[in-house]
């Protein structure tokens, strides 16, 4: 049974653990409020860092813990697989605005988020992007009001009552929709009031965590990875690795690689906050104890089964902008790109589904996704947005992003993608995180431009213009004005022609030294004079290759008929339609005269035409 458990303690019984992010604008008051709320601290708990203490903010994460009995509705599920108790891990994330990075980091080991907000400031620029990677890596979170012993007695139910319905309202469009919000003040009197104070609202507090709680899920086969956020040595015994287990599981004396250093270490030793354990799981709060390294060269980043990771130099990711930046998103652009636990610059080109195979962007990023090298895809010199409509904004259309990266990083398979303009001014009022995705496809060549990106079928749309200069008979039309005359025709031979009216022809080849050519439209022409033709006029038409276009080719090819009796040689005539019939000499208009022509002439061969002083040439429909 201890082998199903989160974390085994000395007694037998099995605890459950249960990360919660602790996440805000900063100086909201999120480690004061972790240490009310912990019996346990870490070695890495409540800025610890000199240089936290110093400058009274968090700089890394911070971890710390308290253990509760089982809640009601949990109580049938935890026991059947073996658990006893409920330990809350804490996860203290920095909430200045340079720190976004370990934010993002600590963000993606949580089970549920606690959203620090300064009641008498609301919501701020960090509280606003901390919600928004909430919405991206976890399914639940409570709101906390903190600093209510701020408020004036007389006004402070109703500052608080005002705050919760503008919380309320801010997340009626996110995921969180409907969230418990609480007011509480875990440090009466401020940081540097005496610890005689005691917090107001925690007990209340620890029962709507214990009410928001679940069974995460937690598997412990597959390959083993952790992310790393602490590294320090214990002389005598080794090097210590604290982190979170993201999938898998590790036990005494495992082989484990940490894939920056390019080394294997077996593990000596486990421990869950200063209790000893043989074996810990996905979810757990992990210290490694391994043989000796240099804690210094490994900050923070993933240890894992030898082998099970790749290290990428580009990288194929799924893409959904973020609805608060404002920006445009252009290809070509460097964003810094958090993928799995490490950032790193990136040139970003942005690409989506062939026209007819367009379609919205899934609810969810993740590895439901269509990407496949078996697809063409539409080259996009931006990332393109749903358009409003009548019944609202549309949904942006599904798209996807070739990452190159400025350096390699080791990553899992359909890891998090978060790409970012963190080098904007931390003072501006504005959402430094740009969109977001899953890794769907990885390039680990360092020359994968050459052997990897051919695999790719990413295709240009160009438009070229050109002129029909006569129709020659009931399938071929000759044009004009769009090669030059040295061009190769026989590389365009067989692309197809879209007419209008939704037939489709091809390039037959060349016609004389000019850089004229062959058009064939097999079987647009019924033979039965009861069939009607669609009246149309031939305005321009367009290549379709792979870097072409479609454009339109409006004609129609005309058998020889004789001039209407009330059209003159020369000079103007108004006409909109006339009728045509196989048997020569009837030929009378139908409808009143709205088109004037400059020209009325008749073609010699077989079509009747317009020609003036239009770059186009003007072509009538007729029909049975």
């Amino acid at each position: 049974m201890a082998a199903m458990a989160g974390s085994a303690e000395g007694d037998g019984t099995a605890t459950l653990n249960f990360n919660v992010g602790v996440l805000g604008h900063v100086d909201s008051g999120k480690t004061s409020l972790a240490r009310a709320l912990s019996s346990t601290a870490s070695t890495a708990a409540f800025d610890k860092n000199p240089q936290s203490r110093e400058r009274g903010i968090t700089l890394d994460l911070g971890f710390s813990s308290f253990s509760v009995e089982l809640p009601e509705h949990l109580r049938e599920q935890c026991r059947e697989r073996g658990f006893s108790r409920l330990q809350f891990t804490l996860v203290d994330c920095p909430g200045h605005a340079s720190l976004i990075r370990t934010i993002i980091g600590g963000a993606q080991i949580i089970d549920l988020m606690m959203l620090v907000v300064d009641v008498t400031k609301g919501v701020q620029t960090q509280t606003a992007e901390c919600l928004v990677i909430g919405e991206m890596t976890c399914p639940r979170m409570v709101v906390v009001l903190n600093k209510t012993d701020l408020l004036p007695a007389a006004k402070r139910q109703a500052t608080i009552d005002k705050m919760t319905k503008r919380m309320l309202k801010t997340l009626e469009n996110t995921r969180f929709q409907g969230c418990p919000v609480i007011a509480v003040a875990a440090k009466p009197g401020g940081p540097e009031a005496p610890d005689t104070e005691l917090p107001q609202g925690v007990p209340e507090l620890i029962e709507l965590l214990k009410a928001q709680a679940y069974l995460p899920h937690r598997d412990p086969s597959g390959p083993f990875l952790m992310a790393v956020d602490h590294c320090f040595s214990i002389r005598g015994q080794g090097t210590v690795m604290t982190g979170t287990v993201l999938q898998g599981a590790v036990s005494l004396n495992d082989g484990i690689e940490i894939p920056a250093l390019k080394v294997t270490r077996k593990v000596k030793s486990l421990q869950m906050f200063r209790r000893a354990v043989s074996r810990a799981m996905q979810g757990d709060r992990v210290g490694v104890c391994v043989t000796q390294f240099d804690p210094k060269l490994l900050e923070r980043g993933v240890v894992c089964t030898p082998e099970s990771l790749r290290t990428l130099h580009a990288a194929v990711v799924s893409v959904r902008k973020i609805g608060y930046y404002r920006g445009a998103l252009p290809t070509r652009s460097k964003f810094h790109i958090t993928i799995g636990h490490e950032t790193v610059m990136a040139r970003v080109t942005f690409f989506g589904p062939a026209p007819a195979e367009a379609g919205p962007a899934p609810a969810e990023a993740g590895p439901a996704h269509s990407f496949s090298f078996d697809r063409d895809y539409l080259f996009q010199e931006e990332y393109v947005t749903g358009q409003p409509g009548a019944a609202g904004e549309a949904p942006d259309p599904e798209q996807w992003a070739l990452l190159e990266f400025e350096k390699p990083v080791t990553c899992p398979p359909l890891c998090l993608v978060i790409g970012s303009k963190l080098d904007t001014d931390i003072h501006a009022n504005t959402c430094r995180l740009a969109f977001h995705g899953r890794l769907l496809c990885g390039f680990e060549d360092r020359g994968y431009a050459e052997t990897e990106l051919p695999r790719l079928r990413i295709y240009k749309t160009k438009q070229r213009e050109g002129q029909v200069e006569r129709v020659t008979d009931d399938y071929t039309v000759i044009g004009r004005n769009l090669f030059k005359k040295e061009t190769n025709l026989q590389l365009f031979v067989g692309l197809k022609v879209t007419l209008s009216t939704g037939e489709t022809g091809v390039i037959e080849g060349g016609f004389g030294q000019s850089g004229k050519f062959k058009i064939r439209v097999p079987g647009v022409w019924s033979e039965d004079p009861a069939v009607p033709v669609s009246p149309c006029v031939l305005q321009e038409f367009c290549l379709c290759s792979s870097f072409s276009s479609l454009g339109t080719l409006l004609c129609l090819p005309l058998s020889p008929l004789p001039l209407p009796p009330s059209c003159p040689a020369s000079g103007s005539v108004c006409i909109q339609d006339v009728v045509r019939n196989r048997r020569p000499g009837i030929l009378n208009p139908i409808s009143e005269s709205i088109l004037e022509i400059p020209l009325w002439e008749f073609c010699p061969g077989n079509s009747v035409g317009f020609r003036g002083k239009s770059a186009f040439l003007f072509i009538l429909a007729f029909y049975d």
